[in-house]
């Protein structure tokens, strides 16, 4: 498994707008056969900063992934909003199993 933490800030009059549009891509995004999980998180206490948690199968599929539409119409949708650069962290998986993904 190749896993993507993505840390994002957002200005705080696109809040509504940015977990819209990116409900949108991750249901999306599910259904891609490189994708075993695609979460989009919200901190409580900072209505403005958000992760997504993105497991690829492969190391291949991130790459597959940013080809997709519904990804490309996120990113032309949401890049504006962020009040910086969005932050990824890779991990590999170390337990449970990639199997049981």
């Amino acid at each position: 498994m190749h896993i993507l933490y993505v840390q994002i800030h957002v200005k705080p009059e696109f809040i509504d707008a940015f977990k819209q549009a990116s409900i949108e891509n991750a249901v999306n995004s599910r259904k891609e056969p490189g994708i075993a999980r695609f979460d989009v998180l919200q901190v409580p206490d900072d209505p403005a900063r958000f992760a997504l948690l993105e497991v690829y199968r492969d190391a291949s599929a991130p790459a597959l992934h940013r080809e997709t539409a519904h990804y490309q119409t996120w990113v032309a949708k949401v890049s504006d909003m962020m009040a910086e650069p969005r932050a990824r962290t890779i991990y590999t998986n170390l337990d449970p199993p990639d199997q049981g993904w």
